[in-house]
Order: structure tokens, then C-alpha cells, then sequence
């Protein structure tokens, strides 16, 4: 994984010793806002922010990555591709971290031109301590790092760049947002996170507490589902595209290379349908790559998968027809 120390780049992994075998995930710190132009110049809990503009923020990603992906449905779902730019790192994360090689897969840097992902971060601030992480919003602007927060960048996504793009979908509705931070809480806590609290625990205690929290509450949400199209009932939230980035990755990387074995997930009648489903919606499926998934986890993190063999299995079939329509669903709500 690697991270800078004074801006000086060290290839170091987590330490979960110290942790009695648990792995501790470091919270994103570039957390400053985007707002819809002309409006307040904080962000909601008192941020700096900045105004949306056409062109002046690229988003960095790895297309492998879960916590990137949310950030690219919701570029794709708001009509924001032509606004906000995006170049995607090589699915190799070695002892540079995430990089921008095209021989290694990846579309190159072209606004600035760096090789590895931790340059951004010391171009934003050459003394930067922390993980070097994706996705990363970047001000072209500025010439920085405006918000490296995936939670956050779904949120701007969701309402900044509306006067631009005439785009009023409403992901995050104001009186669901209870109903929906309360989920993804807990989704969170035991599946986006949970599968690599699982997968990369050192100690079996460790490894075994996750691994029942984790599958609880995915028993959990398949009862949820049963009689529920969506999450928060019959409109699609960013929970549901939250969950979604780490069922699309659940059978292909989670159950065999984390050893969430139990079950997977085309084995939970409502989730993998769900998963279908939500695949489907028009400017879902352009975002997920499963090849660059698998070589990602199999073949970066050698810690756990040591031969770096990538897998040539399982099929997913996610254009097989699904049963939702069986429940009401309203879609997408929009910004009053």
C-alpha cells in the first residue's frame, strides 16, 4: 500500500501486530468541499469549499478499487463525464503504490503527468503525511487535491455541479438521510470495510470476528430485501450504490482471496439479484471492469496471494435477467 512521511514515500503496509492482528483503515484527511456556483463557501460541516465549474476538477481512480467506484457511478448516474474529467491508475499497486503506466493498464496522467499517485499528493502539499489513496478529486485550478473522501466526493457528485449539468437526481433525499447515513454505518462497518477487516486480519480471532459480522449482515440485507426493492425502499440512494461496489467485487476477489467463504453472494437470491438489477441501470455497467479487479487484489497484494496468480474464474453472469420488478420501485428521486 505505501504511504508519504514528510512527503518522502516509504513502501509500508499496515501494521496489524500492533493490533492484535486487526487491520485499522486510516481516515481520508483532504477533506475541503465542492458547492454549486454561487453559493455558501463552506462546505456542510464548515469546510473550505470551492464552486463547481466545466472542466476544472479531475477525478483520479483506480477502476479496481470499491471506494473509487462509488465515486464513478455517481460521475456516470449525474452527467458528469463531459464536467469532470478521470484518469484510472494501473490495477498494479506495488512498491510505488498506485501508479499511472500505460504499459501496466493504466490511461496515463494527462493533466499532470505524474508516474505514481503519491506525486498529487506532494504536489498538494509537499510535507503530506498519511495513506496515499483513491479516488482523489483534483482542482486544475488550484493545482491540488481538493477532496480525496469517497463518502464525500458521492455527496458533491450528488447536488454541486446541478446548475451546470440540469441534472436534478437526488441520491441522498433530506428526509431519507437519516435512514440512509444509519445504513451505511453499518454497511460500512461490516461489508465495504468488513470483507478486508476479514481478508486481511494476521490472527484467527481476528479473522473469525469479522468474517460473522460480515456474513450477518449480509444475511441481514437479503432479509431487508425480500420485500424491498432498494435499501431505503422504493428509491434508489447512494446506498445502494455504496453496497453495490463491494457485491460486484464479492464473488470475483472477497470469497476466495479474503476468505469470506461462507457463501457468496449469487448463493443470496435477493442480493444477487439486487446486484444484477443495479448493474443494469443505464451508466452502471461502463464503470466496472472485473479484469482489472482481479488482477488488482490477486496481483498487488501479495501479502495474502504471494504467487500473484490471478484467477481465470468465476463467470458472472450480470446481464442475466433479474426478478425486482416484482417490488415497487419509484427510481431515482429528484432535487426539489
Amino acid at each position: 500500500m505505501g504511504l508519504l512521511v514528510d512527503g518522502t514515500w516509504q513502501n509500508r503496509g499496515y501494521d496489524t501486530d500492533s493490533n492484535g492482528g486487526e487491520f485499522k483503515r486510516e481516515s481520508a484527511s483532504l477533506r475541503d468541499w465542492v458547492v454549486p456556483p454561487g453559493t455558501a463557501e463552506q462546505g456542510p460541516d464548515g469546510q473550505s469549499a470551492v464552486p463547481a465549474e466545466v472542466g476544472r476538477y479531475h477525478l483520479y481512480v483506480s477502476l479496481a478499487c470499491p471506494w473509487a467506484h462509488r465515486a464513478l457511478v455517481m460521475r456516470s448516474l449525474k452527467g458528469l463525464t463531459s464536467v469532470v474529467g478521470m484518469s484510472f491508475t494501473s490495477p498494479y499497486m506495488l512498491e510505488h503504490g498506485w501508479s499511472y503506466l500505460e504499459e501496466e493498464g493504466s490511461s496515463g496522467d494527462p493533466i499532470n503527468g505524474v508516474r505514481y499517485h503519491h506525486q498529487l499528493y506532494t504536489m498538494t502539499d509537499p510535507h503530506y503525511t498519511g495513506r496515499v489513496t483513491v479516488p482523489a478529486l483534483w482542482d486544475r485550478k488550484a493545482g491540488r487535491i481538493v477532496n480525496n473522501e469517497s463518502a464525500d466526493l458521492v455527496r458533491i457528485f450528488n447536488d454541486a455541479f446541478d446548475p451546470l449539468t440540469g441534472n436534478d437526481l437526488d441520491f441522498s433525499p433530506e428526509d431519507l438521510r437519516g435512514e440512509i447515513d444509519a445504513l451505511n454505518a453499518e454497511i460500512y462497518d461490516k461489508v465495504n470495510n468488513g470483507v478486508y477487516k476479514t481478508g486481511f486480519a494476521t490472527r484467527q480471532q481476528a479473522y473469525e470476528r469479522h468474517f460473522t459480522a460480515l456474513f450477518a449482515c449480509l444475511d441481514s440485507l437479503e432479509r431487508r430485501l425480500a420485500d424491498s426493492r432498494y435499501l431505503v425502499g422504493e428509491w434508489l440512494t447512494e446506498a445502494d450504490i455504496r453496497l453495490f461496489t463491494t457485491l460486484l467485487r464479492f464473488d470475483v476477489v472477497y470469497h476466495g482471496h479474503f476468505k469470506c467463504n461462507q457463501r457468496r453472494i449469487s448463493d443470496y437470491p435477493n442480493l444477487s439479484n439486487y446486484l444484477r438489477e443495479l448493474y443494469q441501470w443505464p451508466g452502471v455497467a461502463e464503470t466496472c471492469d472485473l479484469a482489472q479487479i482481479k488482477t488488482h487484489y490477486y496481483g498487488s497484494q501479495l501479502a495474502v496471494n504471494p504467487t500473484g496468480i490471478v484467477p481465470l474464474g468465476p463467470t458472472l453472469d450480470l446481464e442475466a435477467p433479474h426478478d425486482r420488478e416484482r417490488l415497487t420501485g419509484q427510481g431515482i428521486r429528484r432535487h426539489h
